[in-house]
């Protein structure tokens, strides 16, 4: 009797660390671009100077919480306008777990001031789309297969800072996913060959993001638009200046007045609040 109650036991044990082995596994492929780098670009909405400012006060943000931390940052890609904002830029970001950290930062950001573009020192509100997508290797895109039909390439002179070389050769790549209308550019490369060759593992990534995006949504029971509007109504997070001072994140109802420490790249009680999404 003893001895059939070891082998049931046995058997019990073997059967709980199989499936424990088993939730590991499907736990490592929903994060399994956690621990890698990110390509992360800011879209401005509509308002013109100021919602480019934001979208340039958002890349300083990012960028002074990438340098406390160690974590490299690369331009891929900027329409930059004569004030010094942004109509979208695309950067790189290279460390450890840098995608899982910034992940949930991905949504609309919302500015409430008063406009430094506007004579009558009226508020202004302003918005930027943040995305952020996991940055692939060779290894993780050979086995995404997109159709021909499905791309639209288009090649461009890249701009640059200046030189002999700026504007006369066409090597910038914009690369759109036709049936989603997802869309990339790259200039940074040294030929269009390689800037082709990032462009689609962009798109790859993005394509990855949006069916990892519909599949949270499910287990929500929730709908996924094809596309979110940068403006009133879609914010995941509120940064006020003006009247009071506040930042507050909509999913997480994390918030703090230190207006000034978030915008200097103090938002880890903000990333920390989304790791439960």
């Amino acid at each position: 009797m003893l001895e059939a109650d070891f082998w049931l036991n046995k058997d019990k044990a073997q059967a709980v660390i199989k499936e424990i082995a088993t939730l590991k596994e499907e736990l490592a492929g929903v994060g399994k671009y956690d621990k890698g780098d990110a390509i992360m670009t800011i879209f401005s909405g509509a308002g013109g100077d100021d919602a480019e400012d934001f979208s340039a006060i958002l890349l300083r943000m990012y960028r002074k919480y990438c340098d406390a931390h160690g974590w490299g940052v690369s331009v891929l890609h900027s329409h930059e306008n004569d004030h010094g904002g942004y109509r979208n830029i695309t950067i790189e970001i290279s460390g450890k777990n840098v995608y899982g950290t910034l992940k949930n930062e991905s949504g609309v950001h919302r500015l409430v001031r008063i406009s430094p573009f506007n004579s009558k020192q009226q508020r202004h509100t302003s918005f930027s789309l943040v995305e952020v997508i996991p940055k692939f290797e060779k290894a993780n895109t050979a086995s995404i297969e997109i159709p021909d039909k499905d791309l639209e390439i288009s090649i461009a002179k890249s701009g640059g800072p200046g030189g002999q070389n700026v504007n006369k050769r066409e090597t910038a790549v914009r690369i759109v996913h036709i049936p989603t209308g997802l869309s990339v550019h790259v200039t940074t490369e040294r030929s269009q060959g390689q800037n082709k060759e990032k462009a689609l593992d962009i798109i790859k990534a993005k394509l990855y993001k949006r069916t990892e995006d519909e599949r949270k949504a499910k287990e929500k029971g929730m709908q996924i638009s094809s596309s979110t509007d940068i403006e009133w109504g879609n914010q995941i997070r509120s940064y006020v200046l003006h009247p009071y001072k506040m930042v507050k994140d909509h999913r997480t109802e994390v918030e703090t007045s230190q207006v000034d420490k978030v915008l200097e790249g103090e938002i880890e009680e903000f990333l920390e609040a989304e790791k439960n999404l």
